[in-house]
């Protein structure tokens, strides 16, 4: 058996190791760096890495990764740390910490941007505005970009131009034994394919190449109904959505408002031209009675600061996802009924609708394992960071969301959103892929080093 001894002495044996080239950038328990080191965006997650090695370039990665393996420490990468279940800071791991590699280079010609593994939706959101272009990325700009777009990418561009994963063109990833390759269409094509909805199972992402789009800003904001209209308004919009054209993008939901009243949300983003944009926000105010609308022209930054606001960093979370085969009116009734169970003013039952450009990809082109239209919930219990006897209560009122939904629901979740405890669920998450996918895992990383979503070694 490993103990605490063993583990110290060998985090000590590998810090020595990487010390001649890295000096001040490794962190260890006892650095006064090292509490800061390991927080990430859930607050709930406690985990008390060996090692914190703090890369600035592909070199770095590959030692940290060389030195890890020759010390019997285990892995972990972290790139935003918004991953809710704490894997980017495993327990007694050597994390390979990307946060000060976030630079974005713009390739004007191709509209492309070179990504390094650690930046967020956010910094290439703002690298990629001075050009009137815009990036697939999510609706938090928080968000790791090599996180959101290995595991999937649903955001607010996702009906015009895919999921992010669509918009990745190559990536340069450090594998398990420490060799660094480039992967897209030509080269490593069967890599290329994994990392495309496989999420960070098989190396660490150095850098990525990923496509721009002529989107200089969108027209977005928020729009609340109240929630005796939440029936009504939830299936308005599934009937309202069959003939949006792909330039509308809506997330809806249910939440609480600043007075603590739940409500349904409307965060609606239109990346086409001005005035059909206009007609369709007002078809979403025709499906009920508003309480409060705030949508105008808006550059993409500034929605993401916007929806940042709404998942704060530092609050206890527990997670869950849930991908509705329709938002029928059998779903909607569910969906009330688990938000009226809710233990905190902070839940969010938040939904994301697939639908357009993702729809039209076949499914065997990349590993991601849902490309029919459907309805992702994403079930967020979230409580105050002081609040750590009530975590059993909020983290069971998640789970028994996910059972209240699943009647409703297609086989899996959005693999990003699952923990490692949903083995049965990740599993079906990637339907038909799943047999391809193993294998590349054990053609790439036959020893299991790196762990994203729970895939086999």
């Amino acid at each position: 058996m490993t103990t605490e001894k063993h583990i110290d002495a060998r985090a000590l044996t590998a810090a020595r190791r990487l010390s001649h080239t890295m000096q001040d950038r490794i962190i260890r328990s006892g650095d006064e760096r090292y509490e800061a080191a390991r927080t990430v965006w859930n607050g709930a997650v406690d985990h008390r890495p060996a090692l914190i090695v703090c890369c600035e370039t592909a070199a770095d990665i590959q030692a940290a990764v060389r030195v890890a393996r020759a010390n019997g420490l285990a892995l972990s990468v972290r790139g935003g740390g918004h991953d809710w279940a704490g894997r980017s800071v495993r327990q007694d791991a050597l994390v390979v910490d990307l946060s000060r590699m976030r630079g974005v280079e713009i390739d004007l010609p191709t509209q492309t941007a070179f990504v390094q593994g650690g930046a967020r939706v956010a910094d290439v959101a703002a690298a990629a505005m001075p050009y009137g272009l815009t990036v697939a990325g999510g609706n938090s700009g928080s968000v790791g970009m090599a996180g959101f777009t290995l595991g999937g990418g649903y955001g607010p561009l996702m009906p015009r131009f895919g999921l992010g994963l669509d918009n990745l063109l190559g990536a340069e990833i450090v594998l398990a034994d420490g060799r660094t390759i480039w992967a897209d269409a030509t080269e490593h094509p069967e890599l290329f394919w994994a990392l495309r909805g496989g999420g960070g199972n098989f190396g660490v992402t150095a850098r990525m190449r990923v496509r721009l789009h002529p989107v200089r800003e969108f027209l977005s904001g928020v729009m609340l109904f109240p929630i005796a209209q939440a029936a009504t308004v939830l299936c308005g919009y599934a009937e309202f959505a069959k003939t949006a054209p792909d330039e509308m993008a809506v997330m809806t939901g249910l939440m609480c408002d600043p007075a603590g009243n739940p409500a349904v949300f409307f965060l609606p983003a239109w990346s086409g031209a001005p005035v059909p944009g206009a007609a369709a926000i007002a078809g979403l105010r025709a499906l009920g009675t508003p309480l409060h609308e705030q949508i105008g022209p808006t550059p993409y930054g500034e929605m993401l600061a916007a929806n940042d606001a709404l998942a704060i960093g530092g609050r206890r979370y527990a997670i869950q996802s849930r991908s509705l085969a329709a938002l029928s009116p059998q779903a909607a009734a569910a969906i009330l009924d688990a938000y009226a169970m809710r233990t905190s003013p902070h839940a969010i039952l938040a939904i994301h609708h697939f639908r357009g450009a993702p729809t039209r990809i076949p499914l065997q082109s990349t590993a991601f394992g849902l490309r029919r239209e459907h309805f992702m919930v994403e079930i967020i219990a979230a409580w105050e960071a002081n609040a750590t006897a009530q975590d059993a209560t909020h983290r069971r009122w998640a789970r028994e969301t996910s059972r209240m939904l699943a009647p409703h629901a297609l086989a899996g979740g959005y693999p990003n959103l699952l923990g490692p405890e949903e083995v049965e669920q990740t599993r079906d998450a990637f339907g038909a892929n799943h047999p391809r996918l193993c294998a590349a895992k054990r053609l790439f990383d036959p020893d299991g080093v790196f762990s994203a979503v729970g895939l086999p070694a």
